[in-house]
């Protein structure tokens, strides 16, 4: 789906042109850039909201500003209104992880889709809503439902992102493949008879069901070849320490009685 149009953001009314960059900020990071303002409080543009983008101007720059919401969405095919308020509305209500796969597969099929946000105190009105197939409520504790404007988009936006791209960048290294078991089982080997020594397997009759508990914890780990190579280390660190110890304890001379 990487060729697909991301949803457009249309924010009604916006109180504060910080809120409006915050906004631009979590769409950059996910890949939007449509930002659609429909009767912002304090007129468009605000340098306020660049200062508060922290360089993701694209949005900002390209942002178009509208009247109402119909002339907001007029173009768009599938569009979602974003609220945790109970309206009177028979409309469906789906979580963003829903949404962004229904908006996913419309703009795969060349619709054009968006998500409409109200603004920061009173959220959408119900004639707005209306315009919109389906409603968006975040799964927020019911104690505190209260988001603001930028955490909504930035929810949503996330949702959208993972139907794009649902792996980690190629920046992230996945590091080293795991050692192979002839590795692991020298380490198992080695252990095992430092902890026999140790007196560590006790009762006797119980020590095959430990150690085939310490293998599978250890194989659980995907330790890999350093990483086998450094616990060896460590055991072997720890025995010679113990033998030290047991050497000087050996060279002490008795008390007279």
């Amino acid at each position: 789906m990487a060729d697909v149009r991301p949803p457009a953001v249309i924010l009604s009314t916006p109180q504060l042109p910080e809120n409006i960059g915050a906004v631009a900020r979590v769409m950059a990071n996910f890949g939007l850039s449509d930002l659609r303002l429909v009767n912002p409080r304090h007129g468009w543009p605000q340098e306020r909201a660049w200062a508060s983008a922290s360089g993701a101007d694209w949005p900002l720059n390209a942002a178009r500003v509208f009247e109402t919401v119909g002339d907001a969405i007029a173009d768009l095919r599938l569009i979602y209104a974003t609220t945790a308020r109970p309206r009177e509305l028979r409309l469906p209500v789906i979580t963003p992880r829903e949404a962004a796969a229904n908006l996913a597969r419309a703009s795969a099929d060349g619709q054009p889709v968006g998500l409409l946000f109200g603004g920061e105190r009173a959220g959408l009105e119900t004639a707005d809503i209306a315009l919109c197939q389906a409603v968006v409520t975040v799964p927020i504790d019911p104690l505190f439902k209260s988001l603001n404007l930028a955490q909504a988009v930035a929810i949503n936006a996330y949702e959208w992102r993972l139907t794009v791209l649902d792996t980690p960048p190629p920046a992230f290294r996945e590091g080293d493949p795991p050692a192979d078991r002839a590795a692991m089982l020298g380490f198992f080997e080695q252990l095992e008879r430092e902890l026999e020594t140790s007196g560590f397997f006790h009762p006797p009759e119980k020590t095959p069901a430990m150690i085939q508990n310490l293998r599978a914890a250890f194989s659980r780990a995907h330790f890999t070849d350093q990483e086998v190579r450094t616990l060896r280390g460590v055991v072997t660190a720890l025995s010679r320490g113990r033998g030290k110890v047991l050497e000087k304890l050996a060279r002490k001379p008795e008390k007279d009685d």
